[in-house]
Formats: structure tokens, sequence, C-alpha cells
């Protein structure tokens, strides 16, 4: 919104988008669709891909010339550079881990033959794999013994896995070679057999089956354990560390499933003996652990911020489950994880984390301290004391602990910290609330230099999600670094939708209850304006995916609370987004045009169909990744033409920008140097948009 009157005449209008209506019946409501064309890939339309490249050009036209912008790619490289662990995971005598350091586009998995952090090995790096950094590890898994390691890749961030197994020390592989989307369910004890999941067509997002594997035999012949049958529901299935069980799962979106239990010798031998755990209950269920014929699994039935229970696997009518660590009202049971003799519990409260432990029989057996207001995660597993811990916030990097569970009380000691190039000590994080429609608190972080002026001239952006039982927790963003040096301030909102006060907190964002997700967003916006922060002329809000349709959505309902808005791989046309890749998938937490109560709820705020000519639009970038394979892209692209249609404000200063990645999908496995030019495209236009560019 703020910008100077030479540089805007720079600028270039957006290409012109011919309208090519059809319409849609929708049980006698008729809806028109002007940019129906843009839907295919490039690959099928030649049409599209002008358009696009048009787009493009007009994109690169309005972000290149920015002032800031070589300076903040100065700033982000390093930043961006700085080294990155993963959580090690012990398996035999090595300690396995995941690492990121300098200008590696991806993360490369490495092994420590004992536990100090030191005289690592490389297991396998993707750079060397592919040079182009194109090439990412979607997944990976060594055996118990630690002897062979499982992993799965894909290319250009399609995410359609390879499973492929090799041994550890001679880095030798197996010629077993799986394709198809593949997940990994876990290894037998003797490391010769696994379970797992794939597509068994590519093309059908809905084909997936969960099958046996022993090394050596054909994959042709594997057992198939469960199946999908329907395309919103999606089989599992895993092995836990005694391979005594099988579990097996079908889940319903994302506030339940079914789960059931079979001994790994059927398994093997294909015997469909399945023992029901939890059938048509609609809750959730999450195997843990299996101790001898002993499941231990977490459950929002009866408890919506989560319990632990213990079920007998010789008779396991519901009648006699028993609890074992009880559903804490004031917090919710995030992560569950084994140790030797003690179980180790993340609990999320107020959107951050705590971790306690207990005795196998719930007895509470002591508290691990963090070092602040953030998120953790913890690795451990029955045959050691030994807890590894990782701990982020929006001002303290992601920072690996030791811990040792035998001595008490605990003291978690640095395994490794990485170095930040940027001075972390005068950013604070604090908490506020904000009181949506209805007059529930809503509550965010907000993350900015101590001694900020409030006189509402902050250039501020704001974050969301909203959904699928997501929990946004404090992390550390290095994107964000130079945005708050300049003096701006980082909100990060709590939103109806996601999983931080439980499966309450969830349900009551979803299907008809959508709206309410984004009432909590405008609700922290006009807060943080009344409060000065910030004002409208300062304030862009930012999202992606589910988060996308919640800033497309905020755009068309309140355009005059932002300067601006990201929305990135965006849903946008919600009376068509089941039509498409694997979107069936996401009917329980939406609902389905091809229902006429859900079509009532979706044509309300579908963004697609809610712009309206000759409304002054804030300045927008549509994000999109050509390969995605979860958000087809036809979203951010008919958005992206509708808004530039309707648009009153002034192009040149509020554009209606968009940027399509043909190398990418959703967002996972982009190398770095791609994630690098999207943080200075996408915070060149929000600095200039809010203020802080100048």
């Amino acid at each position: 919104m703020l910008i100077t009157a030479t540089l805007a005449a720079t600028f270039a209008i957006p290409p012109q988008t011919k309208a090519a209506p059809v319409t849609d019946d929708y049980a006698g409501t008729k809806v028109t669709d002007d940019y129906r064309w843009l839907e295919p890939l490039e690959k099928d339309s030649p049409e599209v891909k002008a358009w696009t490249d048009a787009q493009l050009a007009h994109l690169r036209g309005t972000l290149d010339p920015l002032r800031c912008r070589e300076e903040l790619r100065a700033k982000l490289t390093p930043l961006m550079q700085i080294t990155s662990w993963g959580v090690p995971t012990i398996r035999g005598p090595y300690y396995f881990y995941s690492m990121r350091e300098g200008k590696m586009n991806q993360p490369a998995v490495y092994a420590r033959n004992g536990g100090a952090n030191v005289g690592a090995e490389m297991v396998i790096d993707p750079n060397i794999l592919d040079t182009t950094g194109l090439t990412s590890m979607d997944w990976w898994s060594p055996s118990w013994q630690g002897s062979k390691f499982a992993y799965g890749t894909s290319k250009a961030g399609s995410e359609m896995s390879v499973l492929k197994v090799m041994h550890t020390d001679t880095k030798e592989h197996f010629k077993d070679e799986i394709s198809g989307k593949v997940t990994f369910g876990g290894w037998n004890q003797w490391g010769d057999a696994f379970i797992y999941s794939k597509l068994t067509d590519p093309k059908d997002p809905y084909s997936r089956v969960v099958c046996f594997h022993k090394l050596g035999e054909p994959v042709e012949k594997d057992p198939v354990l469960l199946k999908q049958e329907k395309p919103s529901e999606v089989p599992f299935g895993a092995l836990t560390s005694e391979d005594r069980w099988v579990m097996l799962g079908m889940t319903r979106g994302w506030t339940e499933n079914d789960l059931w239990a079979v001994k790994l010798e059927d398994a093997r031998n294909g015997r469909d003996a399945r023992v029901a755990v939890a059938v048509g209950r609609g809750a959730q269920f999450t195997p843990v652990e299996v101790v001898g014929d002993t499941l231990y699994m977490t459950t929002t039935l009866g408890a919506p911020n989560t319990r632990l229970v213990s079920v007998d696997l010789g008779n396991p009518a519901e009648a006699n489950w028993k609890d074992v660590i009880a559903e804490r009202k004031d917090a919710v049971m995030a992560q569950v994880e084994f140790g030797k003799d003690e179980i180790v519990v993340v609990w999320q409260k107020d959107a951050h984390d705590l971790v306690s432990t207990y005795k196998y029989d719930g007895k509470p057996a002591g508290d691990v301290p963090l070092p602040g207001l953030g998120s953790a995660s913890v690795q451990c597993d029955r045959k050691h004391t030994e807890m590894f811990l990782s701990f982020a916030s929006y001002n303290s990097p992601r920072t690996v602990y030791r811990c040792d569970l035998f001595w008490k009380p605990y003291k978690p000691e640095v395994w490794t910290k990485p170095e930040v190039p940027a001075k972390l000590d005068d950013i604070e994080v604090t908490q506020v609330r904000a009181t949506s429609k209805d007059g529930t608190q809503v509550p965010a972080f907000v993350v900015m230099k101590r001694g900020t002026k409030m006189d509402g001239s902050n250039p501020c952006v704001l974050y969301g999600y909203g959904g699928f039982d997501v929990s946004l927790k404090p992390e550390f963003l290095p994107t964000i670094v130079p945005f708050l040096e300049r003096g701006g301030i980082y909100v990060v909102v709590n939103l109806r939708g996601g999983g931080e006060y439980g499966d309450a907190w969830h349900k009551a964002g979803m299907l008809q209850n959508k709206q309410n997700v984004f009432d909590d967003l405008y609700a922290m916006a006009e807060k943080l304006c009344a409060e000065k922060y910030t004002s409208a002329a300062h304030l862009a809000v930012m999202g992606g995916s589910n988060g996308g349709l919640l800033t497309a959505v905020a755009v068309t309902q309140r355009p005059e609370l932002w300067s601006a808005a990201i929305s990135a791989v965006p849903l946008c046309d919600m009376l068509r987004y089941q039509d498409f890749l694997l979107a069936r998938y996401w009917v329980p937490e939406y609902g389905s045009s091809e229902d006429a109560a859900a079509f009532k709820w979706l044509s309300a705020y579908s963004p697609y169909h809610n712009a309206k000519k000759g409304t002054k639009y804030p300045a927008v970038l549509f994000t999109a990744g050509e390969n995605d394979s979860r958000v087809h892209p036809l979203h951010a692209r008919k958005m992206a033409a509708v808004l530039q249609a309707t648009s009153a404000s002034d192009p040149s200063a509020e554009p209606i920008l968009l940027w399509v990645d043909r190398e990418a999908g959703h967002g996972a496995g982009k190398p770095l140097e791609k994630r690098v030019a999207d943080a200075v495209d996408q915070w060149s236009f929000l600095m200039w948009q809010t203020g802080a560019c100048n």
C-alpha cells in the first residue's frame, strides 16, 4: 500500500485474462465460473502456460525493482544457511539424525557410533544423489539393530516417495524398491521385514493399501493387510518395538479413525485375522506402543484433550480398557514416547509445550525443565534411559538436548545448538488474547523487539492456519528476523480449527463452523489495531494451504483490514475443490458442495465466488506449485484472475500477483536456493506493503 510515485510508474499493469463463462447447477442454484479454462496443468494446456508466463513476467516486473530486495537477500541467506539438526534416534550402536548445514540444499542423514556429538558418518545424502537439489528425503527409518536403513525420496516436491533399503555400514542397496507415494509403518525385530503403505495406482490418490514386505521377496506378492475403499477414508499400518502385533487403522478426516490389531504371523501370511480394538466410535485412536499383548494408545474418546489407555489385546473390549494417564483439562496430550521404565509426555498448554514423565502404571515421575515458552519434541525407546529433546521458540533456534531419565531431577544438557548470525536477545515473545465475535477468547503470540513503540505505525504481519487439528506453537523462523530488525511485529494467532486446545477446539472450526476461524482472525486484527500495535495501513495477513484459504477469505470478506496478503498454495474454489488430486480426503473437514447443506456454508465463504467487482482489495501475492500433489495450482490461478478483474485498487500500488513454481509441489522438499528466493520475494512484498521497506 505504501509506495513512491516514481517506483509505481515502473510497474506493469497485470495481463488481461479472458472470461469464458461456464455455469453449474447446484441443486437449483446456478453458479457461473468465468475462469474454468485456467484449471488444466501447463503440460495439458499451452494456453494456460502462456497465461502463466505473462503472470510471472508481471510478478518479476513488480518485485524485482523493490529497493529493499538485495539488502533482504544479503541478510536472509546466512540466516537460512544456519545448521539445523533433527532429534537423534538410537538404533543398535548408532545414533541416527538428520542435518542440513551451510549451502546444502537438502538435509542428509548421519550416524554416530555412540551418543557423543563427535565422529559423525554420512549414511545418505540426497544432495549427492541429485546435484540439482530437487530430490528430497521424505522419511527415513533404521532397523532396530541399526544395520539396515529404509528411506523414501521424491523429486521436485511431488511427494511421490519411492522406498529403498540399504545396509548402514556398506551403503550397499537391496534390490527391493517400492514406488507409489510410499509411507513406512515400521520394521520387525530382526530387520528383515516391514510394514508400509502405498498407492496401487500412482494416478489414483484413493488407491492406498497397507502391505507386509519381506526383504528379497517380490513386491507384487506382498500380502495386503488393509485396502482403501472410500476416498475420504485412509488406511494406515504400524509395527511397534515388539513385533507380536501389527496395528491397522482407517482414518476418516482428522477427528476419528477405526483401529484393529493383527498378529504379525497372520500378517506375514496374508491372513485376515484382525482383532477389533475400536470401530465406529467417532473418536481418534493412535497406537503408541505394544508391550507383550498390551497395547498403549492415545484416544479422544471421552477425552477431548486426549488420554493414554492400555488395552489387553486378548480381551480388547472397551469395558476392559484402563486409563494409564488421564486427560488434563488444562493441557492437550500432544506426544507420548516410551523410554526404559518411563513414559514421556509432551503436554501442550496455551499453545506451548511442557514435558513430564510417568511410570508405566501412570504414576508421575517428574517434569523435564524447558528453557522457556516454546515447542518441544522428544525421542526415546524402551531399551535406553537416554532421551533426546528439541526445543525452539521465535527468539531461540532449534536446540537438541540430551537427558538421562534415570537421574532425577532431570538436567537436560545441550547436545547441539546452531550459531545464528543475528542478535536475538532483544526479541521478546508474549501472548495476547482477543475476543472473537461469539465471545471466545483467541490467543496469539506476538514477536517484536523490546521497547517497540505502540503508535499504530509499526509494520505487522499476522499469520494463521486454523484447521485439520494443526497447532501453531512457537518455532524459530529465520525469515522473520530482518523484518523484526526493521521494527516489524510478527503475530501468530491460534485460531479455532487447530489443535491447540484439543478436539473441541478443532471441531469448533470445521464444517459448518468454519466461519468461526475467520471471525477469530478478524478479532485479532482488530485488537492489534485498537491497541496500536499497528494499523490497517501497515497490517498484512499471511498463510499457506488451509491457511492460504484463510487469507483469501480474509481478503474477500474484510478487505479494509489489510494492507496486503500472502495466500500460499491455497484452496480458493471451495465448490469444486473436491474434484482435484487427493482433495476428497478433506471432505470430512470442509464438507462438499455435492451436499446441499454443505453447499450453503461453502458458497458463503468460498473466496473465488465472493470477489465483488469494484471493491478496493489489498495487494495480494498468490503462490502455487505446478507439481503440487495436494492442492491443485488452479486455485491460485483462478483466484489471481478474478481479483485482478474485480479489484478497484491501483494495480501499481496494490497489485494482485501470482507466482507458480514449476519445479515445486506443496512446499516440502524445496532446495535451499529456492527457499531463499521464495523468502526474498514474499518478505520484500510484505515489507513494501506494510511500510518496512522504506
